[in-house]
């Protein structure tokens, strides 16, 4: 047996043993707890049921079987193939994730029950916490948001509080041109004003950009680290530093930490708040609107501004909630938590455990060089800078030759049987297109994948309108993007009955 398998097998146990921590003991409580929580007899006044359904549509039980499988056989999914969507990172979901997650123990368990009576959800939660701080090497950390943006939001929320409570006057937030676009907006929607700075020619942000847009209203800078580009910022330190003596603190941008998880010491690095997708980097679901989780890491400086409450550890061994404090940014949804993805994130994690973490970014940066290597002959490299995770190619070439764009391209894609990579991002780079792998991906699918890629190239020379024109092959036409857009038909509705 490898040790990749005993590892999935000791997390899994140790799962397990918190599960029946939470149910084993007081059962004759939770049972109680459980029976006065559900109404008996419940029962609906007629009036208020209506007697039918105007303009539904009359359908068989076959019909309706056969509209949704249908339904199902034209969405792609990351079950279906591969999906190398640049900066998403879409990665592979292992089923004993699901198995553990929707186990009834565990989606039974009520928001509102006692502590004493969920002491294997508040463990879970408090371990995948500390494994979140052990792994930035950062100070301490909040499950709480329920997303990447949510995350980001509290993020810029802790540094705002941290110059209100010393009574400064800071209202700009300097963002590189190259950011995700949640970057300003989780800025704007924190009161800031936004300051962007330019990356030089390789790609990343310099120290002197830095200095030439910084002045006493700044109250930090955001980094994604890697960048959207693909291209580790190579001067975060002297950045870093340099923000810290103006008074500033340092955000960073936690979408692409698959490149670097097990690697590096964030906290060395001189972050004082980071946000981290789960369903990026640690494989929990990712699209279809939700559900999601962003937690927050944070240095010392923002430890005492982040949102409450989070699970804590007593002398007796036991887990509560914390206490608010005066400095806590409080509740920012709901509850605590999308606790389905927050068990779904620890069971990635204990299957790697602690001594094979660091594979997930050693594979996912092979697998992403590799096929930097292998199209760097058919499409054009705008930064030459060495590549992480993620690679980032445009359509120069093509739209130069024979007016194919990265549009095209995509949608040609699709007729090979892959889920086109993102397009047109990040906006520093004119038709981009920015390809991940991930570490899920063997490197026959990869094969797979450049072979096509690399005949789609010889096809935009050779014959364009083949590639201008697609899909051809997956049962409809290329759409109106842009009227889709605007004008979605969201709702059914009987034609014939409209006047």
């Amino acid at each position: 047996m490898s040790s990749k398998d005993t590892n999935i097998q000791r997390g899994y146990q140790h799962t397990k043993n918190l599960w029946e921590k939470t149910h084993s003991a007081n059962t004759d409580q939770c049972n109680e707890y459980i029976d006065l929580s559900i109404a008996s007899d419940i029962s609906l006044d007629p009036s208020l049921a209506r007697k039918k359904l105007d303009n539904f549509p009359q359908l068989s039980e076959f019909e309706v079987v056969r509209h949704y499988t249908q339904l199902s056989q034209k969405n792609f999914s990351i079950d279906a193939g591969m999906y190398p969507l640049g900066s998403c990172t879409m990665k592979y979901n292992p089923k004993i994730n699901d198995v553990v997650a929707m186990n009834h123990k565990w989606t039974g368990l009520h928001p509102y029950t006692p502590e004493h009576l969920s002491q294997g959800a508040l463990a879970l939660m408090f371990e995948l916490q500390q494994a979140l701080v052990a792994i930035t090497r950062l100070k301490a950390c909040s499950l709480h948001p329920a997303a990447g943006a949510h995350g980001e939001l509290v993020g810029v929320k802790m540094i705002r509080a941290y110059h209100d409570k010393k009574g400064q006057q800071r209202d700009v937030i300097l963002v590189p041109d190259s950011a995700h676009g949640t970057n300003p907006a989780s800025a704007a929607l924190s009161g800031f004003s936004v300051r962007e700075l330019s990356s030089n020619a390789q790609g990343v942000i310099d120290l002197e950009e830095v200095k030439a847009k910084m002045d006493d209203r700044v109250a930090g800078i955001m980094m994604t680290v890697p960048n959207t580009l693909g291209v580790f910022e190579k001067n975060i330190c002297e950045i870093s530093q340099f923000v810290h003596e103006q008074g500033g603190l340092v955000y960073c941008d936690g979408a692409n930490l698959n490149a670097l998880v097990g690697q590096v010491d964030f906290s060395k690095m001189g972050v004082d708040v980071m946000h981290i997708n789960l369903h990026k980097t640690f494989s929990t679901p990712h699209g279809g609107g939700g559900p999601g989780a962003g937690p927050v890491v944070v240095s010392d400086r923002l430890e005492p501004f982040l949102p409450r409450p989070f699970v804590e550890k007593t002398s007796e061994g036991l887990f509560t909630w914390s206490e608010a404090t005066d400095d806590s940014l409080g509740r920012f949804r709901t509850f605590y938590g999308n606790f389905g993805m927050l068990l779904r994130a620890l069971c990635y994690i204990y299957a790697f455990g602690k001594e094979e973490l660091s594979l997930i970014s050693e594979v996912a940066v092979l697998n992403a060089n590799y096929i930097r290597s292998k199209l760097i002959d058919y499409y054009h490299l705008p930064f030459e800078s060495a590549s992480l995770h993620e690679v980032v190619f445009s359509d120069k070439l093509q739209n130069k030759q024979n007016h194919v764009t990265a549009l095209d391209i995509a949608k040609r894609l699709m007729d090979y049987g892959f889920h086109p990579p993102t397009m047109y991002f990040p906006l520093i780079v004119k038709g981009a297109l920015m390809i991940e792998p991930t570490e899920t991906e063997s490197k026959t699918e990869i094969d797979r994948f450049l072979e096509a890629m690399i005949r789609i190239a010889k096809e935009s020379q050779e014959t364009p309108d083949l590639v201008i024109k697609a899909p051809h092959n997956v049962g409809y036409k290329r759409i109106n993007e842009t009227q889709a857009a605007r004008n979605p038909i969201l709702t059914w509705f009987d034609s014939s009955s409209v006047d």
